[in-house]
């Protein structure tokens, strides 16, 4: 309800009067009698209530906005774990203050994530995940976090979250002397309902701890970071979106036994033994053009509303690498960065690079807001256009000239006749060593050759 009344000249509107006294109980003061004939006859009766209020809301904001009342999250390491129903997932991070400001750094073998979108109220901290739609929940204590982890483009999508500052390593061990048993190169097996899926396992030493990851047709599992405790290697992963636990222990005949968690629910055993000439499925084999399509042809918002097509003029004569990626996709921002860092070495050459984003919800307004956050946080300087959602049947209809996309990211090379000459599935990030080696190899003797030709 609105009142209306005069004093000093002016004309005031009042609703109501909130008084919050911390941290205890709320006085709510409604004003229930006419405030036109109160002004008019005698302030006496207003100005009490109006000088209480005053200073029980200017002495709660100043004790809210004091330094002793707000998290402060003390520089240094940190060590977090993410709970499921059977499992803690480990993993370590950094905080950094500077000008008053804390950043968060996740730390996952080589790899470095910051998380600097951090707002504190009283004694909570929220940070989102860099690129990616989640959030940390946390009330800050003594040194440590409690708190939880959500994906918010998820509906209940909830995970217990816990931290404690300069805490134990991601994992303990008391025997490390079997680690070089599980360094090399491993033929690996992910065991499901109806059968299996090839992988590789890469492990190495990392200092005086393991790191690994697994290499599979669609991807590889990015930085993993553990130990080797007795017989058994442990490794974990957080990036703020991927969420990875690995337990595998080896056996006299030299073979490993795992087990493997992602994320919230996902589990799943699997099965290695040593072998150095393993391979996987050619990714330049995996995905291709449907019989009765001549030029790649697009045409895509992007996050103007403007239509892009490979028909405008910045794209004519020029070879053009499209690249097909969800802002969602940890994968997909490693081939970003590729791309993006390419790119300044490359100014001087023929070629253009166009995103296609196929993101988690239908909304234009979510995911065009992703797609700018992901520009912004990676530096990308070309267009990257808004193609669909992630179903099949978005994606089919997006780009019906491919036999499917079966990975995030692929990557579609035309020349300058915008004729495909190469499809990438998937990508083997810096996490792969060699196989990120070859990769870049392969890709600059390919643009090489097709900037060369008329």
């Amino acid at each position: 309800m609105d009142y209306v009344g005069k004093f000093g000249g002016r004309k005031w509107e009042i609703n109501r009067l909130m008084l919050r006294i911390r941290p205890f109980f709320i006085v709510d003061f409604p004003f229930i009698f006419a405030p036109e004939k109160l002004f008019q006859k005698d302030m006496k009766y207003l100005m009490p209530i109006f000088l209480v209020g005053f200073c029980l809301i200017n002495s709660c904001s100043k004790k809210e906005d004091s330094k002793g009342e707000l998290a402060y999250l003390t520089p240094g390491e940190w060590r977090g774990v993410l709970k499921t129903s059977d499992v803690e997932i480990p993993f370590l991070f950094d905080v950094e203050q500077s000008g008053g400001k804390s950043k968060i750094i996740l730390k996952n073998a080589e790899d470095r994530i910051p998380l600097d979108d951090i707002t504190i109220t009283k004694d909570s901290i929220h940070v989102r995940m860099y690129i990616f739609d989640a959030t940390i929940h946390a009330r800050v204590s003594d040194g440590q976090l409690h708190g939880v982890y959500v994906k918010d483009y998820l509906d209940d999508y909830e995970m217990q979250f816990e931290a404690e500052y300069n805490g134990r390593p991601r994992f303990e061990s008391t025997d490390t002397s079997k680690s070089d048993l599980f360094v090399g190169k491993w033929e690996v097996d992910f065991l499901n309902d109806t059968g299996s899926a090839k992988a590789i396992g890469l492990f190495d030493r990392f200092g005086e701890n393991m790191k690994g990851t697994f290499l599979t047709s669609t991807g590889d599992y990015r930085f993993l970071e553990g130990v080797v405790d007795g017989d058994t290697l442990k490794l974990s992963y957080f990036d703020g979106t991927f969420i990875y636990l690995s337990k595998a222990v080896i056996d006299a005949q030299g073979e490993l036994a795992g087990e493997f968690w992602s994320g919230k629910k996902r589990f799943q055993k699997w099965v290695g033994r040593r072998n150095e000439s393993f391979e996987l499925p050619d990714p330049y084999a995996q995905t291709f053009v449907n019989e009765g399509y001549g030029k790649f042809e697009i045409k895509f918002p992007n996050t103007s509303g403007d239509l892009v097509e490979l028909a405008d003029a910045k794209y004519q004569n020029k070879v053009v690498v499209v690249q097909i990626l969800g802002t969602w996709c940890p994968n997909c921002m490693d081939e970003t960065r590729f791309y993006v860092e390419w790119l300044e070495k490359n100014a001087d050459k023929d070629v253009e690079f166009i995103g296609l984003a196929f993101e988690r919800k239908p909304e234009a307004a979510y995911a065009f807001e992703r797609i700018e956050t992901m520009k912004e946080k990676l530096g990308v300087p070309y267009e990257v256009l808004l193609a669909g959602t992630t179903s099949a049947e978005s994606r089919s209809q997006a780009l019906p000239m491919l036999n499917k996309i079966m990975s995030f990211p692929t990557s579609i090379i035309l020349d300058k006749q915008h004729k495909v000459r190469k499809i990438h599935t998937g990508f083997s990030g810096p996490g792969t060593g060699v196989y990120y080696e070859r990769y870049v190899e392969d890709f600059n003797l390919l643009i090489d050759k097709l900037t060369s030709e008329n």
